[in-house]
């Protein structure tokens, strides 16, 4: 008697744990849907800033072009280091 009282609570806790799931998760969807939307508003609007501020110390005349570039040490590659070139010839 005592095994199968076990068995049914640990069946009657499992289905429970099973519905309340399912009516919890879209709640918890939509609350991390919005949290993640709100942080990429807020980082939208630190560009806007960003950008707006930039315009506002340096003004442009219309055509010019200004290219931002990081140091281009950083991200060159050493072409000795990758490896060397084989000739392949075709036999018949």
């Amino acid at each position: 008697m005592g095994v199968i009282k076990t068995l049914l609570i640990i069946l009657f806790f499992y289905y429970g744990f099973k519905v309340l799931t399912r009516l919890i998760t879209p709640f918890l969807m939509r609350y991390a849907a919005k949290k993640i939307q709100d942080k990429f508003k807020d980082q939208i609007r630190q560009d806007m800033r960003s950008s707006s501020f930039d315009q506002q110390n340096n003004p442009k005349k219309e055509g010019e072009v200004h290219v931002k570039s990081m140091k281009s040490s950083q991200g060159k590659i050493n072409s000795d280091s990758v490896g060397d070139y084989v000739d392949f010839e075709e036999i018949e």
